[in-house]
């Protein structure tokens, strides 16, 4: 595998709940899910994919937890254009 130098913008993954003690008001293909977190940071020494490793976050928080990517990058949006929407403010121009 290669080596990933400290430093390096990485996003970990963290067990935060296992499935046993998930809520027991969820709905039961939730309940078998462990609930996760990803979060990005500066790894703080090196590491390689799938190994556990600490970062310390763009704000300074520290975590530790498994290696999932490097240079992460983001990937959300808002979804699809509502025309509609496109005229919010816009009434200057009419």
């Amino acid at each position: 595998m290669t080596s990933i130098p400290a430093g390096t913008w990485v996003e970990i993954e963290k067990v935060v709940l296992n499935p046993e003690e998930r809520a027991p008001s969820v709905p039961d293909d939730t309940k078998l899910t462990p609930y996760k977190m990803w979060v990005s940071g500066f790894l703080a020494e090196e590491g390689e994919i799938g190994e556990e490793v600490r970062i310390k976050s763009i704000i300074g928080r520290e975590l530790s937890g498994k290696l999932v990517r490097v240079n992460p990058s983001y990937s959300h949006s808002f979804g699809k254009v509502v025309p509609e929407l496109l005229k919010i403010g816009t009434e200057w121009e009419r």
